[in-house]
């Protein structure tokens, strides 16, 4: 079952760039929905905490676009109402009016800004690369047995990986560890929601994919 997910995962992240969906696209974020429901269904989030998260995006990325225009590459990621901003602004001024835009959106608990300043645009093959990363990062956390793989959610940009979630301290030094291992990963940043063991054993769901 891990090695079909794997499969899976690889193939989507081809078939983006194939089909050129990277042209003007944001940090890829690979989260819980990519391989189907079963993901959705496993998610350590609560399925109104999840419907949020997607709102919260939404508003984001709606009046990240309203103040910038296209001046920048900004993803905008909620997980568990953090909110995650990655990429890149020509002018720090322009990183101000991003902080200014989400300021306010009903529902988040915390704003983490991790936008970088100039070097901007980025070029087609800086995007690609993202893609193949996560690709590879993902396949690796379907493989790690020890690991609830759908229970993270991945950003990457230009070598840098965030890593978010509702992991216990185990899993996030263990989905750490993966990910550093990864040819191309040049620094991880943890953005986890550590959660006891005890807490885990008594929300988390089955994993369909282990017995």
């Amino acid at each position: 079952m891990k090695f079909r997910m794997a499969q899976a995962l690889r193939g989507t992240a081809l078939a983006l760039v194939g089909a050129g969906a990277l042209s003007a696209c944001a940090p890829l974020v690979v989260g819980t929905v990519m391989v189907g429901s079963a993901m959705v269904v496993t998610d350590r989030r609560t399925s109104a905490t999840q419907l949020e998260d997607e709102v919260i995006e939404v508003k984001a990325k709606n009046r990240i676009q309203e103040a910038l225009g296209e001046k920048g590459e900004v993803s905008a990621t909620s997980y568990n109402r953090v909110l995650l901003l990655t990429g890149v602004v020509p002018e720090l001024a322009d990183k101000s009016k991003v902080e200014q835009a989400v300021a306010g959106i009903e529902n988040v608990q915390s704003v983490l800004d991790e936008l970088n300043v100039g070097g901007f645009p980025r070029s087609f093959s800086q995007r690609t690369s993202d893609v193949y990363l996560a690709s590879k990062i993902r396949a690796s956390l379907v493989d790690a047995k020890d690991l609830f793989a759908n229970s993270i959610a991945l950003v990457a940009w230009n070598g840098t990986v965030y890593l978010m979630g509702r992991v216990t301290e185990r899993e996030a030094e263990r989905a750490t560890e993966v990910t550093r291992g990864v040819s191309g990963v040049q620094k991880v940043v943890k953005v986890f929601q550590i959660i006891s063991e005890s807490e885990l054993a008594n929300t988390a769901p089955k994993n369909p994919a282990k017995p």
